[in-house]
């Protein structure tokens, strides 16, 4: 028994639109987290800049002390938050970019005895 060629164009077809769809989710995914990531970026930049202004302008140093630990400790804390932002992001992303291959790995609806046949008739 041969396959006909409806047979194996529907054979490709569901991995092929879940790989489709993969991709677009992916892609959506990663552009949100490079939006992200830019806009964390130029934050981080102008509160160290505004940071700098302030720094420069203190005349004792315990004052700059003080100042520099509080950057510090806002500068950690901003960036644990970010960082806890971006992995949940990522596991978004997964999440959504496998949950069409998931659904396409349900069986085929071509037999693979008609796939078998062939190759078998190829070897006698």
């Amino acid at each position: 028994m041969s396959a006909n060629f409806p047979d194996i164009k529907e054979f490709g077809k569901a991995p092929f639109e879940a790989f489709t769809a993969a991709t677009a989710s992916s892609t959506k995914g990663l552009e949100a987290i490079a939006a992200e990531t830019t806009d964390y970026s130029k934050n981080s930049f102008e509160k160290s800049r505004a940071h700098f202004e302030k720094l420069f302008g203190l005349k004792k140093i315990d004052e700059a002390i003080q100042l520099q630990s509080d950057f510090a400790k806002s500068a950690y804390e901003d960036f644990v938050a970010q960082a806890t932002k971006i992995g949940e992001m990522y596991s978004n992303l997964a999440k959504e970019a496998f949950k069409p291959v998931a659904s396409s790995a349900k069986p085929s609806s071509v037999p693979a005895e008609s796939w078998k046949a062939p190759v078998a008739a190829k070897q006698n």
